[in-house]
């Protein structure tokens, strides 16, 4: 004699709170381009700090910079700096205009928009000036 056993109950998908919403890639952008723009503030601080220090180590510092590896890392920084600022007028805008929290995704998509255009275009001075240098 067979026994036909009943089908498992199905499992409920679980939900993640993470969908990939435009606007979760934004706040985490923002965070992370908080927590980079802080670290070159700090180390810039601290280098800058060297000229009273002791003055050949701030020229010893600052011909280390001078690399074509530093510049692509200005470049990054442009972009971060860029980024936060504009999503930061945004969050703003969000947050104390009363139709911000209604306008929130087209506002994203305009931060994007002359994000990208500001960001190749200030990338793309710096890219000439690395080119030209002798």
């Amino acid at each position: 004699m067979t026994t036909i056993e009943a089908p498992a109950p199905a499992q409920p998908k679980r939900k993640s709170l993470y969908r990939g919403d435009p606007g979760m890639w934004s706040w985490a952008l923002h965070r992370i381009t908080g927590v980079t723009l802080f670290f070159f503030l700090f180390v810039h601080v601290l280098d800058t700090a060297l000229v009273r220090v002791n003055p050949d180590t701030y020229d010893h510092s600052i011909a280390i910079y001078k690399n074509p590896v530093v510049a692509l890392m200005e470049m990054g920084l442009v972009v971060a700096v860029l980024f936060h600022a504009l999503n930061g007028v945004r969050v703003i805008l969000v947050d104390f205009w009363s139709q911000g929290p209604r306008f929130q995704k087209q506002m994203l998509w305009i931060v994007l928009a002359i994000w990208v255009l500001v960001s190749a275009a200030g990338v793309g001075r710096q890219f000439f000036y690395l080119l030209t240098e002798h």
